[in-house]
């Protein structure tokens, strides 16, 4: 490369933006990646996924610990040093984010801190610095949507501002029932607050199957949270002493609290790297459409990850990272699949993917369903579980599985079964015959194709 010139440039150092840059290194290209942080892997690693996921363990610790007297085990008093807690999940984000560094700096991939925006369809800036081009890839993910006429005040946090672990509030309002918002809840509710979740459908986790749902919304009752749904939030006062939050619909009232979260959603960083300079078609929520190839309507010039829509999900822009590079580098390559699974790391886990049983029947998908409930598994039993379910979608002629539902612990990990037996186009039969070992919660995928079949013993 030349100066200021790249083969490749890669626009974020997310999981997409990292991803994409290090196949396509790995396939030869001499690829610049750039990104306004001054580590690696974007909103995920840093502030997002990893972070979130530290503290869930450190809730899933304290639970457990609660309950220890129902297994005759008493450890006293739970209390938690804050300061240590933010070290440790600080560290953890640490060793990631160096782990990065090492892995460009082998694979020669240029990283540059800086903001970059497009001046031409092969041109661009990085602070005020040309550059061009022979291909770019956007991947500058998306940021917190602000709700409008809120006040301006330090104690209304965004999901980056409640994984700081500044403060454990007495009373934490949280606006937005989905996957953000309930992973949130279950944080702060082990950490000793009073959450009240606001959902404005008529369900937590939007879009999950209503059953399973409902064995999440038990569970985090259970463990104190509030939950009103079909709610909406019409206005919020900031005083001294709280925050009060005006409610009508499915809880008309106030609710007073002294801290809350906004977590309804995320929206595109597409127009942050002024896309349209190289004709790059944008929408107005800020998406920039793709193909399945990760093509824009700019020859040269990909998207991925949350730039490119929903669903935004990590693991959907680092397949999406793989395919642009791979693309870009010459090869055949395509993300044409539906099936990108999702998971609310809660208490219990929440996870799906493919056609729940309300889409199925929605779409005039001809299906069945079949079922397993986690009381009658003896490894959820034996491990101190709560209720769960494990639910599978199908063809009733083909028997092949169109989708698949848990609630439970570890459903995000017992989920990826299901997606590959779908991806391959499984029958029932095929996961009723293979050997589950026993006991284990992944047994209970075998035994709902097995009830399906109507050859299950255990139930």
């Amino acid at each position: 490369m030349s100066d200021n010139h790249a083969d490749l440039i890669v626009l974020g150092a997310g999981p997409g933006g990292y991803a994409c840059a290090f196949r396509a290194a790995d396939l030869g290209r001499k690829v610049v990646m750039v990104d306004p942080r001054a580590t690696l892997g974007g909103v995920c690693l840093n502030v997002g996924c990893i972070p979130s996921k530290a503290l869930l363990h450190a809730a899933e610790v304290i639970r457990e610990a609660r309950h220890g007297d129902d297994w005759g085990i008493s450890t006293g008093r739970v209390s938690v040093d804050l300061d240590k807690l933010r070290a440790k999940k600080d560290s953890i984000v640490e060793q990631l984010t160096t782990g990065l560094v090492g892995l460009a700096k082998r694979r020669k991939v240029q990283t540059i801190r800086g903001t970059a925006q497009f001046t031409g369809d092969k041109s661009l800036e990085i602070d005020g610095t040309a550059w061009t081009f022979d291909q770019a890839v956007i991947a500058v993910g998306s940021a917190p949507v602000r709700l409008p006429g809120w006040p301006e005040d330090d104690r209304i946090w965004d999901s980056t501002d409640a994984l700081e672990l500044s403060d454990v509030p007495k009373a934490l309002a949280i606006v937005g029932g989905g996957i953000i918002g309930l992973e949130m809840a279950t944080v702060y509710a082990a950490l000793g607050s009073k959450v009240t979740v606001i959902e404005l459908m008529d369900q937590i986790a939007p879009g999950a199957d209503a059953e399973a749902v409902a064995i999440l919304r038990a569970a985090l009752e259970t463990e104190g949270v509030t939950i009103h749904t079909g709610t909406k939030v019409t206005e919020v006062k900031a005083t001294k002493a709280a925050l009060t939050l005006s409610c009508d619909g499915g809880y008309d009232g106030k609710i007073k609290a002294d801290a809350a979260i906004q977590a309804v959603g995320r929206r595109s960083n597409g127009p942050q790297v002024a896309p349209e300079a190289a004709g790059v078609e944008i929408d107005d929520r800020g998406v920039i459409p793709v193909n399945v190839s990760c093509r824009t309507n700019v020859d040269g010039i990909f998207a991925i990850g949350d730039v490119t829509g929903n669903p935004m999900l990590a693991h959907r822009a680092t397949h999406q990272g793989h395919v642009a590079a791979e693309v870009a580098s010459g090869h055949a390559a395509a993300l044409d699949t539906d099936l990108v699974p999702s998971v609310a790391y809660t208490s219990p886990e929440l996870a799906w993917a493919g056609l729940t049983q309300a889409q199925a029947k929605d779409r005039g998908v001809d299906h069945r369903v079949a079922s397993f409930p986690w009381a009658a598994s003896g490894r959820s039993l034996a491990s101190g579980g709560g209720d769960g379910l494990t639910k599978l979608v199908y063809c009733p002629e083909t028997q092949r599985l169109l989708g698949a539902t848990i609630v439970g612990r570890n459903a995000g990990e017992l989920l990826a079964e299901c997606v590959l037996a779908m991806e391959m186009g499984a029958t029932l039969e095929d996961v009723a015959l293979s050997v589950h070992a026993h006991p284990t919660l992944s047994e209970t995928v075998g035994f709902t194709a097995e009830r399906a079949l109507g050859t299950l013993t255990d139930l």
